[in-house]
């Protein structure tokens, strides 16, 4: 019953609308296809969509091909919510600094197919090439994990960047081709965790990875190659007021 309704949300000629009148950070990130721009463009994505969106337009991403100290300059004036002019400074010098994303995360994941040992990969990565920190700053780049599957975060914004990444249809983009998809984690944010628990989908209470992984592994009953693919269909879901 809830599967048809997903698969049924997926077929609809709505599912893929994406657009100025509904905003998402992906349509930043479309334009550019670049995994590092991907990155900027997902760890941004917290808060009011059409914000979000707002902020990433207002960005020449060529900076990045700039001199540090052209970085600095740049940025001067710019701010978002958590993160301060200085915090973004330093974490467009992270972005160009760093190496191959894919080559990083997939050196960490490969051993166990866990994702979430590539994400960790990719902020140790990043601690390592910039010491810089701050409290807007961490939130921004997020923080290492100590357990496999129990934390605080559920790396919404990471899983997000990772499902733009790895699959590949009229939405996602699928740059990398080291990351199997059946592998992803939802990317669970506090409306999909609220639905999933209307559908009977998930009955942990806790909004945290354990969550996020009970939940990708629910859907994987109904597409074990690939139960990410079922993101916007819950998302959509929740916004039919007879839910």
């Amino acid at each position: 019953m809830i599967k048809d309704l997903l698969e049924k949300e997926i077929k609809s000629k709505s599912y893929y609308q994406v657009n100025e009148d509904n905003p998402d950070p992906i349509l930043v990130a479309q334009k550019y296809k670049d995994e590092k721009i991907s990155l900027i463009c997902a760890l941004f994505g917290y808060g009011k969509a059409s914000l979000i969106v707002k902020f990433l337009k207002s960005i020449e991403f060529e900076i990045l091909q700039e001199s540090e100290k052209e970085i600095k300059n740049y940025f001067k004036h710019h701010y978002y919510r958590f993160q301060s002019t200085e915090d973004i400074k330093q974490f467009f010098i992270t972005i160009k600094r760093s190496e191959n994303l894919e080559d990083i995360f997939y050196e960490a994941y490969k051993k166990d197919k866990f994702v979430i040992d590539g994400i960790d990969e990719v902020i140790k990565h990043f601690n390592q090439i910039n010491p810089y920190t701050s409290k807007g700053y961490q939130f921004l780049i997020g923080n290492r994990y100590k357990n496999k599957t129990k934390g605080s975060s559920p790396y919404k914004r990471w899983n997000m960047f990772l499902r733009w990444m790895v699959r590949k249809d009229e939405i996602d983009f699928g740059l990398w081709q080291k990351i199997s998809k059946q592998d992803l984690i939802i990317p669970l944010d506090t409306h999909t965790f609220n639905v999933s628990h209307k559908l009977g989908l998930l009955n942990r209470k806790t909004y945290d990875l354990e969550s996020a992984i009970q939940l990708t592994n629910k859907l994987k009953e109904f597409d074990p190659s690939d139960p990410v693919k079922y993101d916007f269909a819950i998302y959509r879901l929740g916004q039919n007021e007879n839910l």
